[in-house]
């Protein structure tokens, strides 16, 4: 019995032995490709969703309560500074005009006489600065009536562009009530947010003389033909996102942009003699990303990488690998670590054009 069991015991040995001897086999016989990181100055172009507003746009209210007499303007349409757009029905503003200038004129006679009586003596110094304050008050009401009168005629404060109409003719207004939107659109603002890495990425790389330049992609996909410079930074970062908000100005010569528009900006971010390696060459454990690194054995090692930046179809390498190292290209998931392999080199010259998006 005790000779039956040993035998058994040999059997399995020899079969599991044998067996590892066929895989060891298949795997030698098995051709992998092998390439090496690529490495070289690159520029990596990163998107961030923007808001796009006019340098100036503002409500125009009426500053004064009563019907609106004219509309001299259309919705859309382009209006220069110190235009006359809404007129308030002025009749009883010009009334108290009237009245308030009558006032004047009757202060005026009356300082005027007061004087000639305190010139000789018949009336004392007090009645004279009686009779000047009452004229100063006059005046006073005189033009504050003449502004009252100036509040009804509604005037373009800028050069800009009318917006849709809140009120029609004839409506009775209210003081501050809404009657449209101005815009100034010969510049435009552009708002994106950008999160923390990357607004310190940006603020190491960028020179302290220079500006961050951006591009505009437009809403249906197009660029925008003039380019834009980052020219102010928000102070805080919003604690709820980890961003902070940056503001493009961009020349908008054409009037194409308008106020409320959406769109992409893209930045072109530079980096240095960054190591390229294909993403198909990577693996992922645990939200880790790994490659396989063959030895001058031919033997492969996993090993942990740190994504720097990412692209399609490739990853700008941190930390993990360089230049002179050789990484499993084709095969990972049949590989495990420490495994013999036969393989082919190809070079990362020859690797990367074969894929959908390389780096030229």
């Amino acid at each position: 019995m005790k000779k039956l069991s040993s035998a058994i015991y040999l059997a399995l040995v020899l079969f599991t032995t044998s067996c590892h001897h066929e895989e060891e086999a298949r795997d030698m016989e098995t051709q992998y490709i092998v390439t090496s990181p690529l490495k070289k100055d690159t520029l990596i172009n990163k998107e961030y969703v923007c808001q796009i507003r006019s340098i100036q746009h503002i409500d125009l209210r009426a500053l004064e309560k009563g019907y609106l007499q004219n509309i001299y303007i259309d919705e859309g349409q382009f209006v220069n500074e110190g235009q006359l757009l809404f007129q308030i029905r002025p009749q009883i503003y010009q009334a108290e005009l009237q009245r308030a200038q009558a006032e004047t004129s009757f202060a005026e006679i009356e300082y005027q006489n007061t004087k000639s009586l305190a010139d000789s003596n018949i009336v004392s110094k007090n009645e004279l600065a009686l009779a000047k304050a009452k004229l100063d008050k006059a005046k006073a009401e005189s033009a504050l009536a003449q502004a009252h009168l100036g509040f009804t005629e509604i005037k373009a404060p800028f050069d800009g562009i009318i917006d849709r109409f809140q009120v029609r003719l004839g409506s009775l207004l209210d003081e501050g009530e809404l009657l449209t939107s101005l815009s100034d659109n010969r510049k435009m603002w552009v708002y994106f947010n950008v999160p923390e890495s990357e607004y310190l990425d940006y603020m190491s790389k960028s020179k302290s003389d220079s500006l961050l330049k951006v591009r505009l992609n437009m809403a249906n996909n197009q660029p925008f033909e003039f380019p834009g410079i980052v020219e102010t930074i928000e102070a805080d970062f919003n604690n709820e996102t980890g961003n902070i908000a940056f503001r493009a100005t961009f020349p908008n010569p054409k009037r194409l942009l308008r106020h409320g528009e959406t769109g992409n900006i893209q930045i072109n971010v530079p980096f240095k003699n960054a190591i390229i390696i294909p993403q198909k060459a990577t693996y992922e454990v645990l939200e880790k990303r790994y490659v396989f690194v063959v030895d001058k054995n031919n033997v492969v090692h996993s090993r942990e990488i740190t994504i720097g930046s990412e692209l399609p179809d490739l990853y700008i390498v941190k930390e993990g690998l360089s230049e002179n190292d050789k990484i499993l290209l084709e095969g990972i998931r049949k590989v495990k670590d420490n495994d013999k392999i036969n393989y082919t080199y190809e070079a990362p010259n020859t690797v990367l054009p074969k894929l959908k998006v390389y780096v030229e």
